[in-house]
């Protein structure tokens, strides 16, 4: 990301950047945040710096993370202070619940070759963050919020919904950045669930039976579950076995698991 005043940084594909220029889009995204002068907000991929320097301008603190060193350095040395604080790491490796003691703010334009794990990454620390405005590939975005029954309703609907509300904010086009990535981007709001399961062996299970219900689209959820849920055990969390995976709700398959799982606990 660029502000326009500094040097271009040559983008590097082995990290998936593109990096955003469009200053209107840039400023409908500090917008939809909403940021608060008293928050504390943790930037995913800051790159150049054109989310960066808006952010500093409203919040009280400001955690950036980004993997290539020579962005890190340039970060560092030009917005130097207390308020930012320039982690080079990894996202996928950085312990998210570390970062502050109280919940923050999380932005960042997700690179697409790892955009999926990011975001389960950010779903095991779903206690950090008070709220995200993450940008994806329209593609996953659409994926993240169908609704249940349409054909883009998949595991990934699922599994978003168990942890967060996710919305579609607004799209952006290619060329609002450099290089122009050949698809359409969103930007997604998640919202951390008002009712998640409680624990991660409830969490692990789950993600299993739900993994198992969409492995074949087109079948059954009787078939898909032999060995795992029979007939009798699926009708006991009222849902027809004849049913398929795409049809059923994040509360039927917590239904499911719970159904499982005192049938697990009866054996």
């Amino acid at each position: 990301m660029s502000d326009g005043t500094a040097t271009r940084h040559q983008p590097r594909r082995r990290f998936g950047q593109n990096f955003l220029r469009d200053q209107r889009i840039i400023q409908q995204i500090i917008s939809s945040a909403g940021i608060q002068p008293d928050d504390t907000v943790v930037e995913i991929g800051p790159g150049e710096g054109a989310l960066t320097r808006h952010l500093l301008l409203q919040c009280q603190r400001l955690i950036v993370i980004e993997l290539d060193r020579d962005l890190a350095a340039r970060l560092r040395r030009q917005y130097a202070g207390d308020q930012l604080e320039v982690i080079e790491q990894d996202a996928l490796q950085a312990d998210l619940s570390a970062l502050t003691a109280q919940p923050y703010r999380l932005l960042g334009n997700l690179p697409y070759n790892i955009s999926t794990p990011l975001l389960f990454h950010f779903f095991d620390h779903i206690g950090a963050w008070q709220d995200a405005h993450i940008m994806l590939q329209k593609e996953v975005a659409v994926r993240m919020t169908a609704a249940v029954g349409s054909s883009e309703y998949s595991r990934l609907t699922v599994m978003t919904g168990l942890y967060v509300d996710a919305e579609i904010v607004f799209d952006v086009p290619p060329e609002a950045f450099y290089p122009a990535p050949k698809v359409t981007s969103s930007i997604v709001r998640l919202r951390p669930s008002d009712n998640p399961l409680p624990g991660p062996g409830w969490r692990r299970s789950f993600s299993e039976l739900v993994k198992t219900a969409f492995a074949q689209r087109r079948k059954t959820l009787a078939n898909n579950f032999k060995g795992v849920l029979d007939r009798e055990l699926i009708e006991r969390a009222d849902i027809d076995p004849g049913r398929r995976a795409q049809t059923l709700s994040v509360s039927d398959f917590k239904r499911l698991l719970q159904i499982q799982r005192e049938g697990c606990a009866g054996s």
